[in-house]
Parts: structure tokens; sequence; C-alpha cells
């Protein structure tokens, strides 16, 4: 690698068998809440951080390459890094884990909104979640700014794609995909004229990159393990295999109830819609909405936007949204018939489920091979990490969004139309010194907010 790596202290921890690993993905399955900045910061602390599996400077390489394909980058960076460790088992393991919770437990919320409609106690506990997932995200946004931008003064071009990427999409409404090809684009002529400028120098608290840090077991100079190595044969067996595992199921689809059946239907639009998740869930939202609501006519606008709650209080990443509209969709068209309400609407969240993730799984097993191989490679790499500032941005604008969601709950005509609540700023700022100052974790932070939520609801004051 060009430049050496830096020196490591301490010894490297312990190989990591499959079944540890994979316990580890499970638990991460059930925790990974605050949408893709806070799932990333909480596999950064977990695997780079506390665990030591795998080095600073791999993670960020793949999370650059993940931030430029389509689908839940997080869900992918879980995949990715699931594969480097344990082959293409780990990899399915780790993407499939960091779903299913999720799916089985929305598909659970799903049909108690739809059977029993809005629960008093269930409004408190969400009115308690929402402004501790903004400040998730919020400190998550502050976690990544300082490890991956480095420190303002020593490496300012990364700070100024980030702020560009801020205003383009807060103030001009660019789409994310544009903002990602104009950080490509800067990161290509930077990696010609001035490669150093995109090169981290210095973090939170002006450490160079050359300071030492401790050992991981996958570590900045550790050789690309075989799997890893690129090999057309194998590039090719992916997409075979992902055709196979696409073709069938439409296939069963189209055979037992025809192409304009509704569950037809919700298979090959989120094959679509997984084309088109450039920069996460948000991006993808207006499309999605705009087609399930008006085109197909599967739920209304209030159940999407009730669903789009439901994503985002619970684990998962935030596309999972697709699951309630599969769902609501399948009760309402009564897919199976009258007598099989919920069984219909399940099989509906399964399918739109897996035609959205199944690309997620092909683009990363197909793709890894040629991410470890631009490893310290700065005409690659610089372009990549100018994608990483401009996301940074993004997720600045995603964060400021979420914020002004909790303030202003009646403000869907426009921010700042109402009073702001007061009581739910409270708990933003509450739940922000609960991660920032007592150091207390995800899972703690949202079942204290809950629970306070849920409180204050009783007590008629929220």
């Amino acid at each position: 690698m060009s430049g050496g790596a830096a020196p490591c202290v301490g010894d490297k921890p312990p190989a990591i068998s499959f079944y540890e690993a994979l316990k580890f993905w499970l638990q991460l399955g059930f925790i990974s809440f605050g949408g893709p900045a806070g799932q990333i910061a909480i596999m950064h602390r977990e695997l780079v951080e506390k665990r030591r599996w795998i080095s600073e400077k791999r993670f960020l390489h793949a999370l650059n390459f993940c931030m430029l394909l389509p689908g839940p980058e997080a869900q992918q960076l879980a995949t990715y890094l699931g594969w480097l460790m344990h082959k293409t088992r780990g990899g399915v393991v780790a993407g499939v884990l960091f779903v299913l919770p999720s799916l089985v437990l929305l598909i659970a919320l799903s049909w108690i909104y739809m059977a029993f409609g809005q629960l008093p106690l269930v409004a408190g506990i969400f009115y308690g979640i929402k402004p501790a997932v903004a400040a998730i995200v919020l400190h998550a946004l502050h976690r990544i700014a300082s490890k991956s931008l480095g420190h303002p003064l020593l490496a300012p071009v990364p700070w100024v794609i980030a702020a560009l990427s801020f205003i383009a999409i807060a103030f001009l409404r660019l789409p994310f995909p544009v903002v990602v090809i104009g950080a490509l684009l800067t990161g290509a002529v930077l990696a010609r004229l001035a490669p150093q400028t995109l090169a981290r120098r210095g973090g939170a608290h002006g450490a160079g990159v050359s300071s030492a840090h401790a050992a991981a077991l996958i570590d900045d100079d550790t050789p690309t393990p075989a799997h890893a190595v690129y090999k057309s044969s194998r590039l090719l067996m992916v997409f075979a295999a992902g055709a196979v595992l696409w073709l069938l199921p439409m296939a069963a689809l189209l055979t037992a109830y025809g192409w304009s059946a509704t569950l037809t239907q919700v298979g090959w639009f989120f094959t679509k819609a997984a084309m088109l998740t450039f920069g996460g869930a948000y991006a993808v939202l207006p499309y999605v909405n705009q087609a399930a609501v008006e085109h197909y006519q599967w739920l209304t606008t209030l159940q999407m936007m009730d669903g789009l709650a439901l994503g985002e209080t619970t684990p998962g990443p935030l596309i999972m949204v697709v699951a309630f509209v599969g769902f609501v969709g399948g009760w309402a068209k009564q897919v199976l018939g009258p007598d099989a309400l919920f069984l219909g609407a399940a099989l509906a969240a399964c399918v739109a489920t897996w035609f959205t993730f199944l690309p997620s799984f092909i683009f990363i097993l197909a793709g890894g091979p040629w991410v470890e191989s631009t490893r310290g490679n700065l005409q690659l790499t610089a372009p990549l990490a100018a994608v990483t500032a401009a996301v940074v941005g993004v997720i600045a604008n995603l964060a400021l969004f979420f914020i002004a969601a909790v303030a202003f709950p009646a403000g869907q005509a426009g921010f700042f139309a109402t009073a702001p609540d007061w009581t739910a700023l409270a708990l933003l700022l509450l739940a922000a010194w609960g991660l920032w100052r007592l150091k207390w974790g995800v899972i703690t932070v949202i079942a204290a907010s809950a629970v306070a939520g849920l409180l204050l609801r009783l007590a008629g004051w929220a």
C-alpha cells in the first residue's frame, strides 16, 4: 500500500469463528436503530473500536463502496464485512440477519396497525422514540464526520465537499444521485491534480494518519483473503445465482397469480425501486409513495406516513418500510382471499422485502473483490473519499430533517407552520445528553425515551 501502513499497538484479537460472528450479526439485527447513520455508527463502535475485527481504514474503504451502490448502505456494509471475514456464507448471514428481525417485527406491528387501529399506548411510545432517533442520527453524524473527514484545518477539502453536499440537498433540492456523481467527479479530478487533499490528515483531535492504532484482526496491512481475490469465473457465478434467485420466485408468482396480480406487481415494482435507492430510503420514498398510493392504490398517503414512522422506530434499514407497504397492500387487496388477510399480507411483505434486498447481495458479492483490489490506490480511493465526504453532508441534512419533524410534528404542510413542540425538543436534548455525556448505548436511550413518551402521554402532557 502506498505511503505505508499505520503502526499498530497491542496484539491482534483472536480469529473469529463463523458461529461467533453469527451471534454478533443476530444481535446487530435487533439493535440497529437510528437509520443508516446510526447503524453505521453502531458497527463502527462494535467492530472497529470495541471488538477490533477490522481496522478503521478497511472499514471506511468498504463504506465508501457501499455509499455508491443503490440499496441500504448499512445492510450492504454488514454484508461486505461478513463476506470479508467468512466468505459468501458470512456475507449472506450478515445481510439476512440485518433485515430479518425488522421484517418479523414490522409484520407484527403492521398486523396490529391494520387490525386494531391507532392504540394510545403505542402512540405514546412512538412519541418518545422519535426524539431519540433524531438524537441518535445527530450523534452518529458527529462520530462519522470526525472519523472520516479529519481535522478541518489539516484537511479542509473533505469538509468543503460535505458542506456543498449539504447545501445541494437541503437548499437546492438536488437529487442524491446528482450529489454522488458530482462528488465522484470532484474526487476523480482531485486524484489527478492534488490527491493528498483527500487523504485524511488528522482525526477529531488532530491525530495524524501515521498515529498508532490498536491492532485489528483485519488490519490495514492484512493481505486480501483468497476468497476476496477477483476471478472472472466467480463473478459470473454470482450473477448467475442472482438471476436464478430472481427468476424462480418471479416465475412462481406469474404462474400462480398472473402478471396483473398484486403479488406479482409487488415483486416487479420493488425490483425497480431497488435500483433507485441511492442515498437510502428517503431518496426513493417519493417514488414508492407515488406508485403505491396513486398508481397501485395499495395504501393511502396517511398510511404511508404511519409506515414511515414504524420504519423509523424499528431496527433495521429504514427502507424496510417496503415491508409495511407490501403488508398493507396485501391486506387491502386480499391477495389470498378475505379469510386469510394476515397470511396474504405477510406474504406480500415478504415478497416486497425479497425483491428489494436481493440486488444488494448481488452488488456486494460481485463487487467486493474489485473493492479489495483498490486499497491503497489514491487514484481510485480519492473519488470514494469524496463520496464519503458528500454523504456526511447528506446525513447532516437528514439529522436536520428529523429535528424539524420532532419540533413541528404537525408541519407536513411545511415545517415552522405551527408552534414548536417543546416537550419533544426537551426529550431530544435529554437523549443527546445520554448519548454524549452519559455514554449510554442506543438501546438504553431508545428504551428510556419510549418509557418517557408513554408516561408523558398517559399524564396528558404530550
